[in-house]
């Protein structure tokens, strides 16, 4: 057994700072992250990380800035992105991210606004949306994504 020391290795910087985003690893190994918060913006960003290269490139934009959302890696490859927040406005829009074009496109929204919610992929390969906040409330609302 070769001994490898737990270490931590500097690599090229996102083109965007940002926090309360997501990271999804893709099927092909790239990282794809979505969107967050920087001072006073909301992103609506969303840039790859290549893991053989070290190295970000930025991909389209999606259609709604957001943070606090949640993004999942479908069965097919493509990511869906989940509700969150922009602006005073909490979200209940989704859309989808394919990677072989690179492309967002906007599908149907979730029934509630919601943000620290969660997302499971299940066996089927549909995604349950469970709980999260509203502005209001926080949520025991649960919601099936039919992928």
């Amino acid at each position: 057994m070769i001994y490898r020391p737990k270490k931590w290795t500097s690599v090229s910087n996102m083109a965007f700072a940002r926090g309360y985003h997501t990271a999804s690893v893709l099927s092909n190994g790239q990282v794809l992250v979505t969107g967050g918060y920087i001072g006073t913006v909301y992103l609506n960003t969303a840039e790859l990380y290549d893991p053989p290269t070290k190295n970000w490139t930025t991909v389209g934009n999606m259609t709604f800035a957001r943070a606090y959302h949640t993004a999942s890696v479908l069965s097919d490859g493509q990511v869906l992105v989940t509700g969150g927040y922009t602006s005073a406005v909490y979200l209940n829009t989704t859309e989808l991210y394919d990677p072989t074009n690179e492309n967002w496109t906007r599908v149907s929204s979730m029934n509630f606004s919601r943000v620290w919610h969660t997302a499971s992929i299940l066996s089927n390969g549909n995604v349950l949306v469970t709980g999260g906040y509203n502005g209001s409330n926080y949520l025991n609302t649960t919601e099936i994504f039919n992928s």
